[in-house]
């Protein structure tokens, strides 16, 4: 073979190599996530008009709409506090304390980022659904619970996004550890 076809070759192996990772590192990623809060994971400029090519992406594909910071936090979590990613056949306690925003909401999305369909209807709870929001608790497992409760639909992998809007601080920070729930496995 002669050397020009080998590099023709190699050149268009590497451009279709280089697009698949390109294309599957913007489908596994979590609103632009550059930083991890315990299993939360969060971005700095999304919401931003500092927003970078990769959270512009990342957005464009599995964000509906990100609002400015000053309006809404996004946190995404894809692992249990234990960091073992969450399963949609086991139970787990999400277990919070005040949230520092006017309003917040806890969804379950499927790993592409849909909602994740299932016999109750339930895609989400907010902070309005809490009867005491200095210490609350969600209930997140396949089969009915009582009390706040998300659904799974028992798909294998599944993440949750806790949205805080209008944050006590304009946006301009994170949440601490401490200040985002804790997610707990109770059993599979």
């Amino acid at each position: 073979m002669k050397p020009w076809i080998r590099y023709a070759v190699c050149g268009v192996l590497g451009l279709a190599l280089g697009a698949g990772a390109a294309i599957q590192h913007v489908r596994t990623g979590v609103l632009g996530a550059n930083r991890a809060i315990g299993p939360w994971t969060t971005g700095g400029d999304f919401g931003t008009a500092r927003a970078g090519a990769f959270t512009r992406a990342v957005v464009s594909l599995r964000g509906l709409l990100a609002l400015p910071a000053h309006e809404a936090r996004y946190y995404n979590a894809a692992v249990d506090s234990a960091n073992e990613p969450l399963d949609g056949r086991c139970r787990y306690r999400v277990s919070g304390r005040s949230i520092p925003a006017k309003w917040w909401s806890l969804t379950l999305y499927d790993h592409p980022g849909y909602l994740v369909a299932n016999q109750a209807g339930r895609f989400s709870i907010s902070s309005a659904a809490v009867p005491n929001p200095a210490k609350w608790e969600v209930i997140v497992a396949p089969a009915e619970q009582a009390g706040l409760w998300l659904p799974t639909g028992r798909i294998d992998r599944f993440e949750l996004t806790l949205r805080a809007y209008l944050p006590d601080d304009g946006g301009i920070g994170n949440m601490t550890r401490d200040q985002l729930p804790s997610i707990v496995k109770e059993g599979c």
